[in-house]
């Protein structure tokens, strides 16, 4: 089966044989490679204050607030990926000062980027999840998207509209971009990128596949319907953003457990398809997919319900969790 499955993806894109899920599985935390970091937006806890840019000391740590240490930088990730190289030079050398250190419980985190430009989504893009609904592997990746406004934070409640009954779970592996660029070519793709992060791509499957001409943008953009976080780690931070462990909770019950390795079309090549297109600006949020294990495709389905829990799990990337409202 394995071998049918590789035969039938595009050259250059087909998946390692690693098990789904059993990779690292005691690097469940933040990367410790030499320069990582861990960006967030923050405010202080139970503060109307506009959101501020930090530094996670470690996944769960402590934050370092970036705007204290040097008040000229923005206020925004937007922004600060926009300044660029100069923008993460103060950055390192504020996680090197030791200082304007936060408790953690003085802070709340919001999403890592919550005005992007576009966020860019892609359908069937694991290999697994194409088996489980017994589809073919696609040749070409399947874009679509969500509006900016269905963001929220890594912690923040989902709001399950009136209007959809079949509220679905998926966890995905996101990455942001940190460079303005069109036509960019594979092998230069990666310089583009600022770095990963982990999301929800809350779906109303009823709008997604028997309304709107069975067109995929409304059932995927309901408000709330993209929790990201906890933090953009930087790209230097990972060791392999397309071997990473990718899991998805629903009260407890592990119901998606598989690994970045199944992904059909990885970062470079999503790029560089994107790219031909649109000219992707920093801020820009990939969506990349989601593996096996959602509620529409479970005998009988199972959708979600005012109350329940999930939480996505990334590999070195961290861990959202968000309430159903």
């Amino acid at each position: 089966m394995w071998v049918l499955l590789q035969r039938t993806l595009p050259v250059g894109l087909r998946v390692g044989r690693t098990a789904p899920g059993s990779q690292k599985l005691g690097s469940r935390g933040v990367s410790h490679l030499r320069g990582a970091m861990r960006l967030v937006q923050f405010q202080a806890k139970g503060s109307a204050d506009p959101p501020r840019i930090g530094l996670e000391e470690k996944d769960g740590g402590n934050v370092i607030d970036l705007n204290a240490f040097d008040p000229s930088l923005p206020r925004t990730m937007r922004a600060f990926l926009e300044e660029g190289d100069a923008a993460f030079a103060v950055a390192k050398r504020a996680q090197e000062s030791g200082q304007h250190i936060l408790p953690r419980s003085q802070v709340s985190l919001l999403a890592p980027i919550t005005n992007p430009d576009k966020v860019i989504c892609v359908g069937l893009n694991y290999a697994d999840h194409c088996m489980e609904q017994n589809v073919k592997i696609p040749q070409e990746p399947i874009i679509f998207s969500k509006f900016p406004s269905s963001i929220v934070g890594p912690y923040d409640d989902i709001v399950l509209p009136a209007e959809s009954k079949k509220v679905d779970w998926e966890a995905e592996l996101a990455f942001v971009i940190g460079k303005k660029g069109k036509h960019i070519q594979e092998p230069d793709a990666m310089s583009h990128v600022a770095g990963f992060t982990v999301a929800h791509d809350v779906s109303a499957r009823d709008w997604q596949l028997e309304k709107n001409g069975k067109q995929w943008l409304l059932g995927k953009t309901f408000d709330t319907f993209c929790p990201l976080g906890p933090a953009l780690v930087t790209k230097n931070s990972v060791s392999d953003p397309h071997n990473l462990g990718i899991r998805c909770k629903v009260n407890g019950e592990l119901v998606q457990n598989s690994n970045t390795n199944q992904m059909i079309f990885k970062t470079e090549a999503l790029i560089a398809w994107v790219s031909k297109v649109v000219t992707l600006y920093p801020g820009d949020i990939f969506l990349t997919g989601t593996p096996p294990g959602v509620g529409v495709f479970r005998k009988p389905p199972v959708f979600l319900k005012r109350g329940d829990e999930v939480q996505c799990e990334i590999d070195e990337l961290g861990t959202i969790q968000n309430k159903v409202a």
